[in-house]
C-alpha cells in the first residue's frame, strides 16, 4: 500500500481521492482504522501472534465490510469500471489477498513502504548519476549514497555523520572501523573530549 492523504492508502486511491468523494472517504476511513489498530498493537508491544489475533478481532470486520462494499460497487454497477474510482476498486479487488496478508500471517507488514523508500534511494541516485563527468566522480557518488543510506538505516543524521568524518580525518584514518555509521558516536565523543589534565 502506498502513501496518500491517509497513511497506507493504496496507490490508486491516492490519485482518485484528491477530490474527497464519499466513496473514497469510505475506503480511506476503513484503512485508517486498520492502521490505528496496528499502531495500538505496536504501542502495546504485542508479539507477532498477539498482533495477528488483534487484527483478526478488530481489523477483519472492517475489511470484510469494505470488501463487501467493493463487490457491491461492481456487481450493482454503481461505479464506471473505466473511471479512476472504478480502476482503483478493481486494483483493490485484484490484490485483496496480498493486501490482507497481515490477517493470516504473523508478522506480515501492512504495507511495503520500507521497500518503496529504499527504491526511491536507487531512483534518486540513478537520476543524480546522469550528471557525473568521470568514472571517479561516479565512484565517489556511489560511496556517498551508500554512506547516507547506511546512516539512515542506523537511524542517524547523514549530514551530522559526514561533518563528523570531515572534522576528524586523522582519527578516521587511524581507526576507520570505529567511525562506521552504527558506532561513530563513541569515537566522536572521544575525539571531542578535552585533553586530560585540563
Amino acid at each position: 500500500m502506498g502513501r496518500g492523504r491517509y497513511r497506507g492508502a493504496p496507490g490508486p486511491f491516492t490519485h482518485v481521492c484528491r477530490k474527497d468523494t464519499e466513496e473514497c472517504t469510505r475506503v480511506l476511513e476503513a484503512l485508517r482504522e486498520v492502521y490505528r489498530v496496528d499502531a495500538v498493537a505496536r504501542k502495546e508491544g504485542l508479539t507477532p501472534a498477539q498482533r495477528l489475533a488483534r487484527h483478526q478481532r478488530e481489523s477483519r470486520p472492517v475489511l470484510d465490510a469494505l470488501k463487501a462494499w467493493l463487490e457491491e460497487q461492481v456487481t450493482q454497477r454503481k461505479v464506471e469500471p473505466n473511471s479512476g474510482l472504478g480502476q482503483a476498486i478493481a486494483y483493490l479487488r485484484k490484490h485483496w489477498e496480498e493486501l490482507t496478508l497481515f490477517l493470516r500471517e504473523e508478522g506480515a507488514p501492512l504495507d511495503n513502504n520500507v521497500c518503496e523508500r529504499a527504491l526511491k534511494k536507487v531512483i534518486l541516485h540513478r537520476k543524480n548519476a546522469l550528471f557525473y563527468q568521470t568514472l571517479n566522480g561516479a565512484h565517489v557518488g556511489d560511496v556517498f549514497m551508500s554512506l547516507i543510506h547506511t546512516v539512515e538505516l542506523c537511524e542517524g543524521n547523514p549530514f551530522n555523520y559526514l561533518v563528523a568524518l570531515l572534522r576528524h580525518p586523522e582519527a578516521l584514518a587511524q581507526a576507520p572501523d570505529e567511525w562506521m555509521p552504527w558506532n561513530y558516536q563513541q569515537a566522536l565523543a572521544a575525539a571531542d573530549a578535552p585533553p586530560s589534565g585540563t
